[in-house]
């Protein structure tokens, strides 16, 4: 089974300084038919505005990654981590027993735009940590590259949750075949661009649910960047 969510059928929200759009219901957007797909719970993708960002507020029990595209943003926290997040980065936050931090864009002349991904752990009330890594641009050219993982392998973060995160950018070339395990969800998200899987005609924004497959072809790329989701079945 695969279903295509366009972009245009997401949540929406504007508040001045943060333009948000949700691929699952969250805060003032609600929808009954999408709550999430497996573990995976929120995909947003934010726009900050220059100067602006998010207060200090908290998490308990979430895994958090974040995935910055332009721009910089600042991670502050109750951990003591004080960060910087370029693009290329990938950061890992596990809430567990409780964290507070804040994030903001510092610059003045230039938004920060980043996806932030929820994904339901599979462990309770654990400490909270932090992780970060720099994923080169070059090792996501034309394939999908493991960013975040259980066991955090090949350079990946590590992920508290039965749940592995891919990232690729696909421009023209030959076609990217990927295996799937039928016995898992999956979820492809299409950052920009455009590109075609398995058949279907996808554009920024847009997305796969999947149930069931047992792979995929990725296909005439045009300055694409997209995420792909092996996740619980539940």
């Amino acid at each position: 089974m695969i279903k295509l969510r366009k972009s245009d059928e997401r949540g929406y929200a504007h508040h001045g300084w943060l333009e948000s759009y949700h691929s699952f219901s969250f805060a003032g957007y609600y929808d009954p038919a999408h709550m999430g797909w497996g573990n995976l719970r929120v995909i947003n993708d934010d726009r900050i505005a220059a100067g602006s960002g998010f207060g200090k507020h908290s998490h308990k029990n979430m895994e958090i990654v974040t995935y910055v595209l332009a721009g910089q943003l600042a991670h502050e926290d109750s951990m003591g981590n004080v960060e910087g997040i370029p693009p290329g980065d990938v950061q890992r936050m596990s809430a567990g027993t409780g964290v507070t931090h804040s994030e903001f864009n510092h610059a003045k002349d230039q938004e920060t735009h980043l996806l932030q991904i929820w994904i339901e752990p599979n462990v309770q009330e654990i400490p909270p940590s932090y992780e970060q890594k720099t994923i080169p641009e070059a090792d996501k050219l034309q394939k999908l590259r493991l960013i975040a993982s259980p066991t955090g392998e090949n350079g990946a973060v590590k992920v508290h949750a039965n749940a592995n995160i891919y990232a690729g950018i696909f421009d023209g070339g030959v076609p990217f075949q990927f295996p799937l395990n039928p016995k898992r969800k999956a979820y492809l998200h299409l950052i920009k661009g455009q590109m075609q899987v398995n058949g279907l005609d996808l554009s920024g924004g847009d997305a796969l649910l999947m149930d069931g497959e047992s792979e995929l072809t990725l296909i005439r790329g045009k300055n694409a960047e997209v995420l792909l989701f092996e996740l619980d079945p539940a």
